[in-house]
């Protein structure tokens, strides 16, 4: 059977897709992959919150898999929305990469040496605010682009002139960072993980729900779906099925700062989350939760963590955060 593979454009996501089209030839399977250019890789002046969500990076290979000019779409599993249409199904989370956010900061090497005020570059709200939580005193700078792209906006802050190492210009929004955070994942899966001054601990920058795993998107009830179910890694799946669970509770995008890590414990799962907001003070604040429970009910203990957030005061923080992304009000307590 021929499989057509929808994906993203940029290096990171054809390699992914390269990958899971490995795995299926190993089965029997003959595979093309099928590149578009997605809403979100188009936008790069604002925000994805500004924009519209990570789902711009989905909905153009969902909609090649509803005009039937794919048989799959492959995905990071941190972009996928926690809803998706009753037409497609997520056949699969493929064995996960190491989760953990990485620093790249060329000067300084590791978060705590970044000095007072240094220009930290992401586009992520889930670790600008966990970060700004450790040290209000950073600038948080947003940067949108390919993995490459966002990179070099800290590698380039290398400069010598004159024998001397000189810092990034006082507000200049375009000039180089002082570091930049990025999913370890990317950089491992592109050979770019000897760019990595630090490797983030979960206990300052917990991961995205999904981060480091693969999604698999097909139709539902369609011969992809019954190609790709088998590249399932039943460990992740559990994992990041608890994660997403949080995301569905409290209706997380891209546009409420929300973290969740699930961590296999034989047939328990340890899952952490950590939701985010203005504190009313012209500051951040970051609440936190964690539940271990049964791996065979990943979506309970979801649910069970992020009641824990609300409980901890995040209903406020979900508000604020909403207001300020003119997002979609609060959920209601249970």
């Amino acid at each position: 059977m021929n499989l057509r593979i929808a994906t993203r454009k940029s290096a990171l996501a054809l390699w992914q897709a390269e990958r899971v089209g490995g795995w299926l030839r190993e089965r029997g399977h003959a595979c093309e992959l099928l590149p578009i250019s997605t809403e979100g890789d188009r936008i790069l002046d604002r925000s994805l919150a500004e924009a519209g969500g990570k789902g711009l990076f989905v909905k153009d290979l969902e909609q090649a898999l509803a005009d039937q000019r794919a048989d799959l779409a492959v995905h990071s599993a941190k972009d996928v929305p926690f809803a998706i249409s009753d037409a497609f199904v997520l056949s699969a989370f493929c064995a996960r990469e190491d989760p953990r956010d990485a620093l790249v900061a060329p000067f300084a090497k590791r978060f705590a040496n970044l000095p007072r005020g240094a220009r930290v570059g992401t586009s992520s709200l889930r670790r600008a605010v966990q970060l700004l939580a450790e040290r209000p005193d950073l600038i948080v700078v947003p940067v949108r682009g390919n993995v490459q792209t966002r990179l070099a906006r800290a590698t380039g802050a290398t400069v010598v002139r004159g024998g001397v190492e000189v810092r990034p210009a006082e507000g200049d929004p375009q000039g180089p960072l002082d570091a930049v955070v990025l999913a370890l994942a990317g950089l491992r899966r592109l050979g770019l993980d000897g760019e990595v001054t630090e490797i983030l601990p979960p206990e300052l920058s917990l991961p995205a729900a999904g981060q480091g795993a693969l999604a698999i998107e097909t139709l539902r009830g369609s011969p992809g779906l019954e190609a790709t179910a088998p590249l399932e890694d039943a460990p992740t799946a559990r994992c990041v099925r608890a994660e997403r669970a949080v995301l569905a509770r409290l209706a997380g995008g891209c546009t409420v700062p929300v973290a969740a890590y699930g961590l296999l414990e034989g047939d328990r799962i340890w899952l952490r989350a950590a939701l985010g907001g203005p504190d009313g003070k012209g500051g951040v604040i970051v609440v936190r939760a964690e539940m271990r429970g049964s791996a065979t009910g990943p979506e309970a203990l979801g649910k069970g963590v992020a009641e824990a957030l609300l409980d901890k005061g995040g209903a406020p923080l979900l508000e604020a955060a909403r207001s300020q992304a003119s997002g979609l009000p609060a959920p209601k307590r249970a």
